[in-house]
């Protein structure tokens, strides 16, 4: 994201209520066309089918104007928990590309509880690249106390929220002093 908008995380659930509408079923990630995201998360809504789409608020400026919109965090990509059949009928609504297969569902439940906490609590996040290497730490105080993320070695203000199997991440900056390092670290 550019340095003249003003980002904002939309307000999702509370805190440890997990990911609103998406209790059941297997994970899938859904890579969408061209900006059909939304439109793709209120047609499986509509279908009764389970996603998560997290969304930032950006301020942007449009013919001099300012104007509040709801952006994508991951652009093209929605998740999605259902059953086979479930996904077939996303697939029939023309605004999927590719249905990706998710080989560790827990992991990427994790990763998306974590975005979603940190959206719950208007964390001020900006896309950043995917580590490879970095320190596994948790926020031990304060409103994000007990998220988990990456730390870069040499950022150590920068508390970075990945998901593995895109290969993709949001950042949000921290005080130091609150993380702690857990026992795993990033290879």
């Amino acid at each position: 994201m550019t340095g003249e908008l003003e980002t904002f995380a939309r307000h999702g659930a509370t805190a440890g209520s997990g990911l609103p509408g998406c209790s059941h079923g297997d994970w899938h990630v859904l890579l969408t066309k061209s900006h059909q995201e939304k439109v793709l998360a209120k047609e499986l809504r509509a279908y009764g089918i389970g996603c998560y789409l997290p969304l930032l608020r950006i301020v942007r400026i449009h013919s001099g104007r300012k104007v509040v919109v709801d952006c994508p965090v991951f652009s093209s990509y929605v998740f999605a928990r259902g059953s086979q059949e479930d996904m077939y009928r996303a697939d029939r609504t023309k605004r999927v590309a590719r249905i990706l297969r998710v080989t560790d569902p827990k992991k990427l439940e994790r990763e998306l509880v974590n975005i979603e906490f940190a959206i719950s609590h208007s964390a001020k996040m900006e896309i950043f690249s995917f580590l490879k290497r970095g320190t596994q730490v948790t926020i031990r105080s304060g409103p994000l106390k007990g998220l988990e993320g990456v730390v870069e070695d040499q950022c150590r203000n920068r508390l970075i929220l990945q998901v593995e199997m895109l290969s993709i991440a949001v950042s949000l900056e921290i005080d130091g002093s609150l993380l702690e390092p857990l026992e795993q670290a990033v290879a």
